[in-house]
């Protein structure tokens, strides 16, 4: 028999007939309907026109399966809980207490991952002055960081740096700055020992340079040579590799413009991608 809108009322007898439950719980008729069919939950009674009646106990039965619902119990397993003891329905609210449990550690951990992205991603580096200090060398300047975040904090570069900075621990980070410093007597010893660019030994360090930069956001022989370009063009950097070995920020890119040649890119079209 089809329940219509006029049936769907408080029935004048007591109770609510289907259309006034699901209003009153907040859930769709059809669902009432399938947890009659599957005996979840069946109204005690009917209106006189044959029409299903839940009455107040089968709304606070009603209340009880949403509650257990959200707590992501399947239908089976609220039936059963309804329908059994105190002492039998602690066994499986336990085992859901301790999904529950794991469930919010693992949520706070996700919180915690995005905390650090978002902490990342405004400072440049999850590291205080001091321990940037400590790991990088008496020549490092904590503002670098954010000066890089001010020049390219609206790239995709910045934004995976700070995806892959989130996740490093200063351990981490002393792996790096190590690998960085032996590229940089490696480059420092080459270029005193007139070591050409577009040599075999010049292109094997011009593929670690690109490799170092690779630890912050992936590096394209063509931004390598953008970032060469930079090395020698910009005062700050110029200083900076110049200072390791005099001349070095104008080798450096003449031997990532000759490596960039050697694998099909010109260096004088190269572009950021």
């Amino acid at each position: 028999m089809q329940e219509t809108a006029t049936n769907r009322a408080t029935d004048p007898g007591g109770g609510l007939t289907v259309g006034a439950a699901a209003s009153h719980v907040g859930v769709t008729i059809r669902t009432l309907h399938h947890w009659d069919e599957i005996g979840l939950v069946s109204p005690s009674g009917r209106t006189s026109g044959g029409y299903r009646l839940y009455s107040a106990a089968d709304i606070a039965r009603i209340h009880r399966v949403l509650v257990y619902r959200e707590l992501g119990l399947p239908l089976e397993d609220i039936g059963a809980l309804l329908d059994a003891s105190a002492v039998d329905m602690t066994v499986p609210l336990r085992e859901q207490r301790a999904q529950l449990v794991e469930r919010i550690s693992r949520l706070q951990a996700m919180v915690d991952a995005v905390d650090r992205m978002i902490e990342a991603a405004n400072a440049g580096i999850l590291l205080s002055a001091e321990e940037q200090v400590a790991i990088f060398g008496q020549r490092w300047e904590p503002s670098w960081a954010a000066g890089a975040r001010e020049r390219w904090g609206d790239t995709p570069q910045w934004v995976q740096y700070a995806e892959r900075a989130a996740g490093r621990t200063p351990e981490d980070w002393q792996r790096i700055a190590d690998d960085i410093a032996s590229l940089e007597a490696d480059l420092a010893g080459a270029k005193r020992a007139g070591v050409r660019p577009g040599s075999a030994e010049a292109n094997v360090l011009a593929e670690r340079h690109r490799a170092s930069i690779g630890v912050y956001f992936d590096c394209t022989l063509s931004m390598q040579v953008c970032l060469g370009r930079k090395y020698a063009a910009d005062p700050g950097f110029a200083a900076y590799y110049d200072a390791i070995e005099p001349g070095l920020a104008g080798w450096l890119r003449d031997v990532i413009d000759a490596n960039a040649r050697e694998h099909g890119v010109d260096p004088e079209s190269a572009t950021w991608a």
